[in-house]
């Protein structure tokens, strides 16, 4: 069981998934347009939007807080708009906007619990027919919610929502080395959790 495992991590969450083409300039327009007050901009930067700032929450901080922390992330994002000057794309800016929220929390809830297997459904896979793909599937998940906050918010950034390095790293507020270090260690806490038959009672 372990071996397979282990080999699902390999297969599932090492090589970069490739995200759909993001309309990144469309959306910085969007975003300069609402920050000088056009509201029709506002209504569509957010609907072009919110969906990524969902996802990334609720694979970071869990499906049970991301409804508030999205709605949290747009009403800074409302206030923060007119200062928005196009530095980098404004999803990148976003993106920035919600981890910023999803760290505040954390401080705010220290000791908020883990999230249950069973709250991974809808950001994970949700077609397998096997049991035991699912239940490794949902294994997998659970090794990566363990994982140090930094490392697991690389991994995700760059390997399940596919952005670039140099994308986290503007995400993250750090160098494009720090990710790639952390993207490493992510992965080799993977490997080693995965080789300790103990984890899973065998």
């Amino acid at each position: 069981m372990v071996a397979s495992l282990k080999h699902r991590c390999e297969l599932v969450f090492f090589p970069v998934v490739k995200s759909p083409e993001r309309n990144d300039a469309h959306v910085t327009e969007l975003a300069l347009a609402a920050g000088r007050g056009d509201r029709d901009a506002l209504t569509e930067f957010i609907r072009e939007t919110q969906d990524d700032v969902w996802r990334l929450l609720a694979h970071l901080g869990g499906r049970e807080i991301a409804d508030d922390l999205t709605q949290e992330t747009y009403l800074r994002v409302m206030s923060a708009l007119p200062r928005f000057a196009a530095r980098s794309s404004a999803r990148t800016w976003l993106l920035s906007l919600a981890r910023r929220v999803w760290v505040d929390n954390i401080r705010h809830d220290m000791a908020r619990p883990r999230k249950s297997h069973v709250e991974y459904e809808d950001t994970g896979v949700t077609d397998a027919t096997n049991s035991t793909i699912w239940s490794e599937w949902i294994d997998v998940r659970t090794l990566i919610d363990a994982l140090p906050a930094e490392r697991r918010e690389a991994l995700i950034l760059t390997q399940v929502l596919g952005y670039t390095y140099e994308e986290a790293a503007k995400i993250a507020g750090v160098r494009v080395g720090t990710i790639r270090s952390r993207v490493a260690r992510a992965r080799a806490d993977l490997i080693n959790a995965t080789s300790a038959p103990e984890a899973y009672g065998t």
